[in-house]
């Protein structure tokens, strides 16, 4: 019943520690846990993406098949998924499921008066200001905020594309990339900026638009005075500008690099 009530409160206690991802039911932390572990047993005989449940794989099969096996008692459309249907018959009862919008931003950034619904949330905000970056890759050394991102930019060294697009089959390492990607098919460009109309086949490219009206420039240099609308513009210039360019140094030679990975490669020249 504890559990039920969550839904409607919004409440999600149990929080992953590892990328702070947070759920309202224990069993479904451990399940998400497994993402982490990087066992993925369970392979699509279509497509080959991995999965490391079974269900997870169950339910990319019906992407295929087009089966729809949750049907509405009401008005008789399917769904692939159960938690679709749900939210459909919304529709027909007239109940308003609680949105996240709903839920107040009561977790508020000292430095810039940003506000969040979870404190993890929060936390990886903070990192911006801090330039922490904690999550980092063992090939290349470059970082991340956080350990999605990091797992994401791993697939670059490993060469794993899991999203594969069904009308020209480009493959990707990201859902999102793929969602975009989809878009350049029916030329859909449903995210609209409000203040001047522009419009974007992805929300993160009208939220990075949005900021050239706001002025908004979230990432701020901790050398100079100077901010930047992305997190790679401040990351150019630090390097550029106050690195002079090159800013991993040997310690056997003096010789200088621009990224690490150039650095470790040199170094292996080293008897």
């Amino acid at each position: 019943m504890q559990s039920h009530m969550c839904t409607h409160s919004g409440e999600r206690p149990f929080q992953c520690s590892d990328c702070g991802k947070s759920f309202y039911k224990q069993w479904r932390l451990k399940m998400h846990a497994s993402t982490h572990a990087g066992e993925k047993p369970h392979s699509c005989d279509v497509c080959g993406r991995r999965f490391n449940l079974l269900q997870n794989l169950r339910r990319h099969a019906l992407m295929h098949t087009g089966e729809k096996r949750f049907t509405c008692s009401e008005c008789g459309k399917g769904f692939t998924r159960a938690a679709t249907l749900r939210t459909h018959q919304f529709i027909h009862t007239g109940q308003k499921p609680v949105k996240r919008e709903q839920t107040p931003k009561t977790f508020t950034c000292d430095l810039c008066g940003k506000s969040f619904r979870k404190a993890v949330n929060l936390k990886v905000h903070q990192r911006v200001h801090t330039g922490e970056r904690p999550y980092s890759c063992h090939e290349c050394g470059k970082s991340f905020r956080q350990a999605l991102n990091l797992k994401i930019h791993q697939r670059v060294h490993t060469g794993e594309r899991p999203y594969s697009c069904r009308e020209c089959g480009k493959s990707f390492t990201q859902q999102s990339s793929l969602n975009a990607h989809g878009r350049t098919h029916s030329t859909e460009r449903p995210f609209c900026c409000r203040m001047c109309n522009k419009t974007f086949n992805n929300a993160y490219t009208l939220k990075l638009h949005v900021r050239v009206h706001t002025g908004e420039k979230p990432y701020a240099c901790d050398l100079c005075d100077k901010s930047f609308i992305r997190g790679t513009q401040l990351r150019t210039h630090q390097r550029d500008v106050h690195a002079g360019g090159k800013q991993y140094i040997c310690d056997r030679c003096g010789k200088a690099y621009t990224y690490q990975c150039n650095l470790k490669l040199h170094k292996c020249g080293f008897p």
